[in-house]
């Protein structure tokens, strides 16, 4: 499944009262774990609103395809690089969340020619030869490998009262349990596979960060883990964009600020 906008040539004017103009730019967006297109709908509205293309793909074992749980982290890294040469996207910005920044960074090793900047928001920027799960706490990490031992078909279901305190913080247990109704457990093999990601730190492709500070997925605080500045500045020379927010809530109820923060990290 994949979403699409259209784009208007040249700078496009007015997009807000005082604002200098707006550079139109071609956005992919890549959503993270228990998540899928539908995360970005907000979001990708607000970014065409303001005159931008916007590319959402679905990759395997999400959205449609959530029966499918047999599936690596190179299966849906070759599927997103297939989708955008399938549709010559050339010139992107390439964006990941939360998991999705596992992705971008193997996708930035498939279609180095296609893309003009990454975007990290709150998302995993791995070692070479490291899984996501290395990077989880402990405890936690002993929990997603209990769950995964007892789902029966290799997947994660977060427990709601984990997804609620780190995931959605800022809502309220109205939109904490709504939000928790639609998502979906989470193919396992993925989380827990090891990247080589030699490739990735050889690459030149301008990046930047987007930081929420109200993220409470990864631990504050500890410099052993978090978003930042423990994995973004694995980055090298990036550009690094703040805002307020949590992992998923604010994705729904502040879709135009969050538009305005990817746009100010990928513009030039």
């Amino acid at each position: 499944m994949s979403l699409f906008g259209n784009r208007h040539p040249g700078w496009s004017q007015g997009w807000a009262p005082g604002r200098t103009p707006i550079q139109p730019l071609t956005f992919v967006l890549i959503h993270g774990a228990w998540a899928d297109v539908s995360f970005w709908e907000g979001i990708a509205a607000e970014l065409r609103r303001m005159g931008h293309t916007v590319y959402v793909p679905e990759f395997p074992g999400h959205g449609t395809d959530s029966h499918n749980t047999n599936i690596t982290h190179s299966t849906i890294s070759q599927s997103i690089a297939q989708d955008i040469a399938a549709h010559n996207l050339y010139d992107i910005v390439l964006v990941g969340h939360s998991f999705g920044g596992t992705v971008v960074q193997k996708v930035a090793e498939l279609v180095p020619e296609r893309i003009r900047r990454l975007v990290f928001w709150n998302a995993f920027v791995l070692k070479d030869g490291q899984s996501a799960a290395e990077e989880l706490p402990p405890e936690a990490r002993a929990m997603f490998e209990q769950i995964r031992l007892q789902s029966g078909n290799d997947t994660i279901m977060l427990p709601f009262p984990f997804f609620r305190e780190l995931f959605v913080n800022l809502a309220d247990i109205g939109q904490a349990k709504q939000t928790y109704e639609r998502i979906t457990p989470e193919p396992a093999k993925p989380l827990f596979e090891k990247l080589d990601l030699k490739k990735f730190y050889r690459l030149s492709t301008p990046r930047s960060y987007v930081n929420l500070t109200e993220d409470h997925v990864m631990p504050f605080g500890n410099p052993n883990y978090g978003w930042h500045p423990h994995m973004s500045n694995r980055l090298g020379l990036y550009r690094f964009i703040q805002g307020s927010g949590d992992h998923m809530t604010t994705a729904k109820t502040d879709p135009a600020m969050i538009a305005m923060k990817l746009y100010e990290a990928g513009r030039d």
